[in-house]
């Protein structure tokens, strides 16, 4: 029997992930907090278990823009470490990227990512291109701690949360959003991880590499170290690491 006039119709699935994942970029803070929200509510309606947000400029991964969780902030910084990974895949071919079981022999593209990724319990990454203004800028990846596809509404609601992304990416670029949301200029920094440059030509001056050797051996040393490459930079910058030693001691 039709509904009577006036009547509420339910919502489809699709409607209820339309709101949900719009609703989650409503709140105070800055775009780094609206990432956080959208990357939480992909966790509450995309049956996932961790989502961030990658920030790639030049082809290379600059960090975590946004995420659910430590782990996943974790997860996906060592994208930005090895210089690999599905955000990257993502940004460059502009499509999604879905693994939906890692640890299957057939399918490794990114070993050392792969067995970091499984050690931590992640079986199945899930990348999509963020694009802001026809430029890829970034990445959502979805974590899965089981193996399998995404349902084709848990798909549907994912490349919506890439496109949502967007927002916060623009307003990080063009420096905008609610004032008083990053007290610490830590959005700005963001964008071009400072840290990390300063670091490779802190590294190129000390040894007379190149670029790209010296951001080689910085990711290098991270993932011994077993610490994000931001990280890492970061102690060279304060000088707490130093740049020529062939050992990387750190000063005490």
């Amino acid at each position: 029997m039709p509904p009577s006039a006036g009547e509420d119709h339910p919502l489809t699935a699709k409607e209820r992930l339309r709101a949900g994942l719009g609703g989650a970029l409503d709140g105070p803070g800055g775009p780094r907090d609206a990432a956080d929200r959208l990357c939480r509510a992909c966790v509450d309606l995309l049956h996932v278990d961790g989502a961030a947000v990658s920030l790639v400029l030049g082809g290379t991964s600059r960090g975590t823009f946004g995420a659910s969780d430590v782990r996943s902030r974790r997860a996906d910084e060592l994208q930005s470490t090895l210089g690999e990974g599905p955000c990257l895949d993502a940004v460059r071919s502009r499509r999604p990227v879905l693994v939906d079981d890692l640890d299957d022999p057939g399918r490794r593209q990114w070993p050392a990512l792969t067995e970091q990724l499984l050690g931590v319990g992640v079986q199945a990454v899930f990348a999509l291109p963020v694009a802001v203004e026809a430029e890829g800028l970034g990445a959502l990846d979805l974590y899965r701690d089981r193996s399998g596809q995404l349902s084709a509404d848990d798909l549907w609601g994912a490349l919506h949360a890439a496109e949502l992304a967007a927002g916060p990416l623009r307003d990080l670029a063009s420096g905008e959003g609610p004032a008083g949301g990053d007290p610490d200029g830590q959005d700005a920094l963001a964008l071009g991880r400072v840290e990390v440059y300063q670091a490779t030509g802190m590294v190129m001056g000390a040894t007379g590499v190149d670029a790209d050797e010296a951001l080689a051996r910085l990711r290098a040393h991270a993932f011994t170290r077993g610490v994000p490459v931001g990280e890492l930079a970061l102690s060279i910058v304060e000088r707490r690491l130093t740049a020529d030693a062939e050992a990387w001691d750190e000063r005490r």
